[in-house]
C-alpha cells in the first residue's frame, strides 16, 4: 500500500512551548492518511516527525528553537555515571523496596521524548476533522485497481486498509491480524559493533572471554529468551564468572542484573501493537489512558478536558504507519508500539515507539508520577537503547535509536546530548554529524549547518518535481500531468514545497493528495 498524504503547508506564528514565545514557531506540515514504515524512515532522516498522524517539519532558519533530529548509536553506547544510578536504583528498588532519597539531578525528570507542545494540539484537532475524508479509501482502491488493470493484472485479492478511519475508540489500526505480543526482556549485546567504544586497556584474555560468551549466546539466543520471558525480571544476560578485572559492565549487565528469589518487586516490560485488534493492547487500554490523565494532570498540569480518550487516541493510538511482517525483520514486525513497564501486575509507565527499518524511533514517554523516584524517563531511555540493540541481532540495518529533536537553546532538553555517541542532523544537507562536532558552533547560534563541505548540497533533494505523484480524482498521475489541468498559480508553489521538503525518493512513492 502507498503512503497516502494531504499536504498542509507553512503554518507560522504559533505558539512555542519551549521558549513560551506567543508566536515565534514556524513549520511545515501534512496529515498522513497512511504511511509506509520506509517512507517515515526516509521523511524523519529529513527533519520530519510525527504527532498522531501530523507529520510536520520545523522551518529551521526561521522558527524561534530550532529543533534538530537526534540519534543515538546504540551498539557503540556506554552508559554514563548517572545512567549506572539510575539503572542501579531500579534493581535495588526491585530486589529489597529500597527507594532512593533524591533523584539524580544531572538528569531532568522529563519524559525522555517530549516534543508535541501545546500549540501543536489545536492545530492538529482542527485539521483531524478537515482531513476525515471519508471517501479516500475507496477512491484509492479503485484507482489502484485500474492501474492494475491497465498494466493487465488482476487486483491483489487482498483487500487494502482502511486508510481514514474514523477517530473513535473502535479505531482500526493494526495489522488486521492481532500479532502476538511481545514481551521484551532481552537485550543481547551487539557483537563486533561494541567493540568502537571498549576502553583503552583490556587484556587479549578479557577479550578471549568476551568473544567466548558472545559464541554462546550466538549458538543458543531462544533458549536465553525462553528462560526471561518465564521469569519476571530475567538473570544476568551473560554467566559471570568470579572475575577480577575491573571491565565495565555493559548495559545488558546493568539491566539484566539477576535479582534474588525474594524479590519485593517484579518488573515486566511487554511490547504491544498499537491496534485496537490486538488483546493486548485492548485489554490493557483503560489502564494505559488512566495513566496518561494521570501523568499529564500532575506532571504537566493539564485540565482534565485537555487529557481525555479522544487526545489520548489521537495522539499515542492513532498513527499512520503501516504494520509491516518482513521475513529479514525483527520479530516484532515494523510499525507503532507501546512499551509497557507492569510493576507487580500494574502498568507504571509507557513508551510509545516506532520501530522502522534502521531505527527504534521514541515518540513519547508517559508515567506514574508516585514513582518519579525511580527516574523513569531516564530508565526507558536506556532499556529502549537495549532494545535497539536487541532487534540488531536479527536486523543488522536496524541499527540507530531516534530521540526525537534536540533542541540546543532550550535547557531542559539539552539532556538528550547525553546519550553518546550520538549524531544531530544537518539542517540543510541531511547528513549525521556527530554532537561533539555541533556544540560550539550552537553555543553561537541558534541555526546551524553542521556539514563544513561548503560545496556539500543535499543529495537527496527533489530535481524531478513533475515525476512527483499525485492522487486526484480517484486517479494516480505524475505532477507533469496533473500541472496541465491546474490553472491556480498557488497551486504550483505548494506543491513544489512539499517536493522540496520530502525529497525525490518520497515525492515518487508517496501520493500527495490534491483536491
Amino acid at each position: 500500500m502507498a503512503s497516502v498524504v494531504e499536504y498542509k503547508g507553512l503554518k507560522a506564528g504559533y505558539h512555542c512551548g519551549y521558549c513560551d514565545s506567543e508566536e515565534g514557531k514556524v513549520s511545515c506540515g501534512m496529515w498522513a492518511h497512511s504511511m509506509t514504515v520506509q517512507d517515515y524512515q526516509d521523511l524523519i532522516d529529513r527533519g520530519w516527525r510525527r504527532s498522531g498522524k501530523y507529520v510536520y517539519k520545523p522551518v529551521m532558519n526561521q522558527t524561534c528553537c530550532p529543533q534538530y533530529t537526534i540519534r543515538c548509536r546504540p551498539l557503540q553506547f556506554q552508559p554514563s555515571k548517572s545512567h549506572k544510578k539510575v539503572l542501579k536504583k531500579m534493581l535495588k528498588f526491585l530486589a529489597k523496596g529500597e527507594i532512593s532519597k533524591g533523584n539524580c539531578e544531572d538528569e531532568p525528570m522529563e519524559p525522555t521524548m517530549e516534543d508535541t507542545v501545546a500549540g501543536d494540539f489545536a492545530l492538529i484537532n482542527k485539521l483531524d476533522i478537515q482531513c476525515d475524508l471519508k471517501t479516500l479509501s475507496d477512491d484509492l482502491k479503485e484507482s489502484f485497481e485500474s492501474e492494475e488493470k491497465k498494466k493487465g493484472k488482476s487486483p491483489k485479492k487482498e483487500e487494502p486498509k482502511e486508510l481514514i478511519q474514523s477517530q473513535h475508540i473502535e479505531e482500526k489500526l493494526g495489522s488486521g491480524e492481532p500479532s502476538h505480543p511481545l514481551k521484551v526482556h532481552t537485550a543481547p549485546k551487539p557483537g563486533k559493533g561494541a567493540d568502537l567504544s571498549k576502553p583503552p586497556c583490556r587484556k587479549a584474555k578479557e577479550i578471549r572471554k568476551e568473544r567466548k560468551r558472545l559464541k554462546l549466546m550466538q549458538q543458543n539466543p531462544a533458549g536465553e529468551l525462553e528462560g526471561f520471558q518465564a521469569q519476571g525480571e530475567p538473570p544476568s544476560l551473560f554467566p559471570r564468572k568470579a572475575n577480577k578485572s575491573n571491565q565495565p559492565k555493559s548495559l545488558e549487565d546493568l539491566i539484566f542484573e539477576s535479582l534474588p528469589e525474594n524479590a519485593s518487586h517484579k518488573l515486566e516490560v511487554r511490547l504491544v501493537p498499537v491496534s485496537f485488534e490486538d488483546p493486548e493492547f485492548k485489554s490493557s487500554f483503560s489502564q494505559s489512558f488512566s495513566l496518561y490523565v494521570k501523568y499529564q494532570m500532575a506532571i504537566h498540569q493539564d485540565p482534565p478536558d485537555e487529557c481525555g480518550k479522544t487526545e489520548f487516541t489521537r495522539f499515542l493510538c492513532s498513527s499512520p504507519l503501516e504494520a509491516e511482517n518482513p521475513p529479514h525483520g525483527p520479530d516484532c514486525g515494523y510499525g507503532s508500539f507501546h512499551q509497557q513497564y507492569w510493576l507487580d501486575g500494574r502498568i507504571i509507565a509507557v513508551g510509545v515507539i516506532d520501530i522502522l527499518p534502521y531505527c527504534v524511533s521514541s515518540v513519547y514517554l508517559y508515567y506514574d508520577p508516585d514513582y518519579s523516584f525511580l527516574s523513569l524517563g531516564v530508565y526507558s531511555a536506556l532499556r529502549e537503547i537495549g532494545f535497539t540493540r536487541q532487534l540488531h541481532q536479527k536486523t543488522s540495518q536496524l541499527s540507530y535509536y531516534y530521540m526525537g529533536f534536540y533542541i540546543h537553546s532550550c535547557p531542559k532538553m539539552k539532556y538528550k546530548g547525553q546519550y553518546r555517541p550520538s549524531d544531530l542532523l544537518c539542517p540543510e544537507t541531511y547528513v549525521w554529524v556527530p554532537i561533539e562536532q555541533c556544540l560550539s558552533s550552537l553555543e553561537n547560534s541558534k541555526y546551524c549547518r553542521f556539514n563544513q563541505d561548503p560545496e556539500a548540497v543535499d543529495e537527496g533533494r527533489s530535481k524531478e518535481p513533475d515525476r512527483l505523484q499525485v492522487f486526484h480524482k480517484k486517479a494516480i498521475m505524475p505532477y507533469g500531468v496533473y500541472k496541465k489541468q491546474q490553472r491556480d498559480p498557488s497551486e504550483e508553489a505548494a506543491v513544489l514545497q512539499y517536493a522540496g521538503l520530502v525529497g525525490q525518493a518520497c515525492s515518487e512513492r508517496m501520493l500527495l493528495l490534491r483536491n
